[in-house]
């Protein structure tokens, strides 16, 4: 079970590397590490670095944590992800997650390669994911509870926010 410790150990080593607290974290899917590198005053960090943190294998993932200004706005970015195919439990692949929150981010943006049954999307074509369906035959809610991470049962009604797809939309 992820602990409460644990992010904390993780949120003390990166805040030795930088103070930000960074308003939205980004995750980046292969391809899309470039605006990380477009970051004004960046910090990276390893994931092999960053205590509890592990590291993906998958090709186009940089296992970096990077830090710093998107125009004028704090953010701190995954270069990369952890993925459930490598073998990783889904407490380990979403540690990340919590530790971007403990470090400050308020928003989460995850870009990614994803597969559709709508025939008429094509490769390369940008998508807003509105909702999705869990086929993986297991969820991070599983096992013993810890009320010090958030509520047993979060409200997943508009896990993608209706307010940030129609910004997206409008950029």
């Amino acid at each position: 079970m992820i602990t409460k410790k644990q992010i904390e150990e993780a949120v003390k080593f990166i805040r030795k590397k930088t103070k930000m607290h960074p308003k939205y974290g980004m995750i980046l899917g292969s391809g899309l590490g470039n605006l990380a590198d477009s970051l004004i005053s960046p910090v990276v960090i390893d994931f092999k670095d960053i205590p509890n943190f592990v590291f993906s294998n998958a090709v186009g993932h940089a296992n970096q944590l990077v830090t710093g200004y998107l125009n004028k706005t704090p953010v701190v970015i995954m270069k990369g992800r952890i993925h459930y195919y490598e073998g990783y439990s889904l407490e380990q692949i979403t540690f990340p997650i919590r530790v971007l929150k403990a470090l400050g981010a308020q928003t989460l943006i995850i870009t990614n390669a994803c597969g559709a049954i709508n025939k008429s999307f094509k490769a390369g074509q940008l998508m807003l994911i509105r909702d999705h369906i869990n086929l993986v035959g297991t969820n991070p809610l599983i096992g013993e509870n810890n009320d010090s991470l958030g509520t047993r049962f979060p409200d997943l009604t508009d896990v993608y926010s209706k307010e940030l797809r129609a910004k997206v939309k409008t950029i």
